[in-house]
């Protein structure tokens, strides 16, 4: 009786570990499972037959590819925008000493700690004043605005972590202000910043509330989603996310394999 106790105790951390994963992929695996499905009426909520048609045809569904190209476009220049701006601002935060840097700090973490519904109505608010027309600029603008802190907080966090002293070297070796950024201090802040851009890729695309406010006549795969929701669940919906998480995890799998390949190599 004290073995499978033991062992319990030993394993409990991991096994933890894997409930918790299984609990957040949950979602996931209902998703891929009715992307198969095929729905007698306008819901796919229940499980009817098996179907591969709407992977044979992700983009029946009117507007769907649409939405979805329109999303990935300002997903795309958000998180650009968003990292350079995020990794220059990140950058002055760590290495230089100016007036009100602890102000600067406290504004950064203010878009991630406050509502989206607030932000949303203060964006709104300020277009409207502006005499902005609401649209696809707009929405990216708001994006790149509320992605900046997270870009920030993620690069921060790596260029604090750096030795000067491996920059200093680079300069004895004759090595210029240019030379030395390219060839040391960014491939040692590019792990900070590739975090950054997908997690800023992530919540621009992801996005519905800013986005709902702020974007007129237009509209993005979330929003897509959203409305469809009212008059019917199309199965297209299910696949297009299916595909989505299935290029995540071929992303972070290389990424993966791509960084023990390099420490294999490192002495």
């Amino acid at each position: 009786m004290r073995t499978p106790f033991r062992w319990l105790r030993r394993n409990l951390v991991v096994i933890s570990g894997l409930l918790t994963l299984a609990y957040l992929l949950l979602p996931n695996v209902v998703v891929t499972v009715f992307s198969f499905n095929k729905p007698k009426g306008r819901f796919n909520y229940s499980w009817q037959e098996f179907s591969t048609d709407a992977w044979q045809d992700p983009c029946g569904v009117a507007d769907l590819c649409g939405s979805l190209s329109l999303s990935l476009q300002i997903a795309f220049w958000a998180t650009l925008g968003a990292t350079v701006l995020g990794t220059m601002i990140a950058f002055a935060l760590v290495r230089y000493r100016f007036r009100a840097r602890g102000a600067v700090n406290a504004l950064i973490f203010l878009p991630m700690a406050m509502p989206e519904v607030v932000m949303a109505a203060s964006l709104l608010t300020l277009f409207l004043n502006m005499g902005a027309q609401l649209g696809f600029w707009t929405v990216l603008i708001a994006h790149i605005m509320f992605c900046l802190s997270f870009v920030v907080t993620a690069v921060k966090a790596r260029v604090m972590s750096m030795d000067p002293r491996l920059e200093q070297a680079a300069q004895d070796l004759y090595a210029g202000p240019v030379q030395t950024f390219l060839r040391v201090t960014l491939p040692i802040a590019a792990p900070g910043i590739a975090a950054g851009a997908l997690l800023a890729f992530a919540l621009s695309f992801d996005d519905f509330i800013i986005t709902n406010f702020n974007a007129g006549s237009t509209v993005t795969f979330p929003m897509f989603v959203w409305g469809s929701a009212q008059r019917g669940t199309p199965v297209q919906i299910n696949v297009i996310g299916t595909a989505m998480f299935l290029v995540a995890v071929v992303l972070v799998l290389a990424g993966m394999l791509v960084g023990r390949r390099r420490n294999r190599k490192s002495p």
